[in-house]
């Protein structure tokens, strides 16, 4: 039984994402929780809000899920549509540049022996 949790639209560089991202892939939910309190990234705020939701999804879907069990399957951050911007630059020109956005989903599983 698995559970996910997806934030859309995030302003922060998926780049910049991926990297706190891949810290919590494939550890327990509570060992996921105590890495991400001590993480410095802007970015991670916004991830333990994603892993928070997922773990409420799994005891939402299953009573008999055991939450200290979970483990986060897969945690992956996509590319979101880019804001293009302009900035002037020298002798009337004018130089494109792109706001990066993110899609962040975390996806929490139960073991199956913790099931039965």
């Amino acid at each position: 039984m698995e559970a996910r949790a997806t934030i859309k639209y995030l302003r922060v560089s998926p780049q910049k994402a991926r990297l706190v991202v891949d810290l919590i892939r494939g550890r327990r939910a509570g060992d996921a929780m105590s890495i991400l309190g001590v993480t410095k990234k802007r970015v991670t705020h916004e991830v333990i809000k994603a892993l928070q939701s997922a773990i409420a999804n799994a005891e939402q879907k299953s009573e008999h899920v055991d939450v200290d069990a979970l483990i986060v399957s897969k945690a992956y951050v996509s590319d979101a549509p880019r804001m293009k911007r302009i900035r002037p630059a020298p002798m009337g020109r004018a130089y494109r540049y792109q706001r990066r956005m993110s899609h962040i989903t975390v996806v929490v599983e139960a073991p199956e022996s913790e099931l039965r």
